[in-house]
């Protein structure tokens, strides 16, 4: 059965181009033109993705976003404005997985949806350990995909997550940019870098005491980031 893609963009032009593009790879492709109507369109159609603009009318990008992740853990993709890099961050901040700057290539955005739609298919199961990691007074759940705090559930990103995931299972690793990307993501990624960046933030605000100061999420200069517990 063909994968369900949700277009979200007030550009008719480009709209229609991204919907003929989707199709023509055999995506099955519903689309909306303002936030009100891509709820609908979300709620009925039950897509597998959703490529959302962050500039829309009605009900803006940033909401539309919002709501849809307080509903579904289905993968969104936002197209921002090339200067627009607080809406980036909301954006993602809000639960958005991954975003495409535009002016894009429409063969950077098919390997971006491929990716996301990968991550999303993997059966239940692969990755899962049942074991917790204990950060001080974080747990981290990797079977049973939580994170708590004393002993309290902390809401985090799915991405935020896997992140974590995976660098806790190479304590000691520095990896780049790009590499957490390939890994994480699921794709080689040239260009911006901001989105690992931003979820290392998300995640030491949740796990680190000082985050200025983390004792588990290491930035190495001019490489990357690793996992390294304190020496006590």
């Amino acid at each position: 059965m063909a994968r369900t893609v949700l277009i979200v963009d007030d550009e008719v032009t480009l709209r229609e181009t991204l919907a003929e593009n989707l199709e023509a790879e055999g995506y099955r492709v519903v689309t909306a033109a303002d936030g009100q109507e891509a709820l609908r369109q979300f709620r009925g159609e039950r897509p597998d993705l959703v490529l959302l603009d962050l500039m829309l009318p009605v009900l803006s990008g940033v909401e539309v976003c919002r709501i849809i992740r307080q509903e579904s853990g289905v993968p969104i993709l936002m197209l921002t404005a090339k200067d627009a890099e607080i809406d980036k961050v909301v954006g993602l901040e809000l639960g958005a997985d991954d975003y495409v700057t535009k002016p894009f290539s429409l063969r950077e955005l098919q390997a971006r949806i491929r990716a996301l739609l990968r991550r999303s298919e993997q059966p239940p199961g692969v990755e899962q350990t049942p074991s917790v990691v204990e950060l001080g007074r974080v747990e981290v759940d990797l079977a049973g995909h939580r994170l708590l705090r004393d002993g309290q559930p902390v809401p985090v990103k799915p991405k935020a997550f896997e992140l974590l995931s995976f660098l806790l299972r190479h304590p000691g690793q520095v990896f780049t940019r790009e590499q957490l990307l390939t890994n994480v993501w699921g794709y080689d990624y040239a260009g911006e870098s901001r989105t690992v960046d931003v979820h290392v933030h998300w995640l030491r605000a949740h796990i680190e005491e000082d985050p200025g100061e983390p004792r588990f999420l290491h930035t190495v200069r001019g490489v990357g980031y690793v996992f390294r517990r304190p020496t006590e």
